[in-house]
C-alpha cells in the first residue's frame, strides 16, 4: 500500500468531515458536559484511512445507544489541558505520522496522569514514532502489514467484556498489522493465528487487542478497523464498545 499518495487529500477530507460533525463550534466548550462525552481524534500526517468517516459514524451510533456523546476533531490544537479534562475518554481513530507538538504532548500526558481514558484504533499505532511515551500509552508501534485477508483470531482473555460473545477462534477479514514494539505491561485480549494467513511477522505470540492501566489512566487498543465492513460488524462493534467503556471508567 502506498501510504503517501493519499495523505494530502486524506487530511482535507478528514478536516471537512470533522468540521461538519463536531458538536461545538468556534472552540466553545461548556464548563461541564451534560452527559459523558468522548473525543475522536483523527488527524493524519501520513496515510489516511478512508474508513475514518465510517468509523466516526459508527462510534456516534454506539454513543447514541449507550448514553455518551461524541465530539470529533482533526485539529491537534484541541489538545489543551482545559479542553481535554472535560472528556471521559479520547479515541484515536487511525491518526498517522507526527501529529503533536510539545504543548499537545504535555496536554495528553496531563490528561492521562489525571486518570483519563485512551482508546487506540488500528493506525493509532502508526503515529508519533519519535515519542516513546506515546508508544507506551498505545502499547505498541506498527511495523508492516500484508495484503488484506481473512485470519483466525484467538481469544486470550475470555472473561473481559471486550471479548465476551466473540467466537473462539474468531474468523475476521481486515488489514493485519505486524508490530515492531509491544509495551511489556499490556494485557492481551486477542492474538492472531499466523498459520491462518500469509504475511505475519510476530510469530506465535502476535497480540492484536489489549489494554493496560498506564500512569494513572486507562488505555485500550484494537488493531482492527481498516475496512468499512469491519465498522458494520456487530462483533467488532461490541468489542470496541467495551473498550470505550473501559477507557471511560465504566466496569
Amino acid at each position: 500500500m502506498k501510504r503517501s499518495a493519499l495523505a494530502g487529500r486524506g487530511i482535507i477530507l478528514c478536516l471537512i468531515f470533522c468540521l461538519a460533525t463536531m458538536s461545538f463550534t468556534n472552540h466553545s466548550w461548556p464548563e461541564k458536559f451534560t452527559k459523558p462525552t468522548v473525543l475522536i481524534f483523527c488527524k493524519t500526517n501520513g496515510y489516511h484511512h478512508a474508513s475514518i468517516t465510517t468509523g466516526i459514524a459508527a462510534i456516534r451510533k454506539l454513543g447514541e445507544a449507550n448514553g455518551f456523546a461524541v465530539d470529533t476533531t482533526a485539529d491537534s490544537t484541541w489538545f489543551r489541558k482545559k479542553i481535554l479534562k472535560k472528556y471521559s475518554a479520547l479515541i484515536f481513530l487511525s491518526p498517522t505520522g507526527k501529529v503533536f507538538g510539545p504543548k499537545e504532548e504535555e496536554a495528553l500526558k496531563d490528561y492521562i496522569h489525571r486518570g483519563g481514558g485512551f482508546v487506540g484504533i488500528h493506525a493509532a499505532a502508526d503515529c508519533e514514532y519519535n515519542w516513546q511515551w506515546y508508544g507506551d500509552l498505545v502499547g505498541g508501534y506498527f511495523k508492516s502489514h500484508p495484503k488484506q485477508q481473512e485470519a483466525k483470531f484467538i481469544i486470550v482473555d475470555k472473561n473481559n467484556p471486550a471479548t465476551q460473545g466473540l467466537p473462539d477462534p474468531w474468523t475476521h477479514f481486515d488489514e493485519l498489522y505486524n508490530y515492531k514494539y509491544y509495551a511489556p505491561d499490556i494485557k492481551v485480549l486477542i492474538k492472531v493465528d499466523e498459520t491462518s494467513y500469509t504475511g505475519g511477522a510476530n510469530g506465535d505470540n502476535h497480540p492484536m487487542a489489549w489494554y493496560h492501566d498506564f500512569e494513572g489512566g486507562r488505555s485500550f487498543y484494537t488493531a482492527l478497523g481498516h475496512t468499512d465492513a469491519t465498522w458494520a460488524d456487530p462483533l467488532f462493534l461490541h468489542h470496541l464498545l467495551a473498550g470505550i467503556q473501559y477507557a471511560m471508567g465504566k466496569k
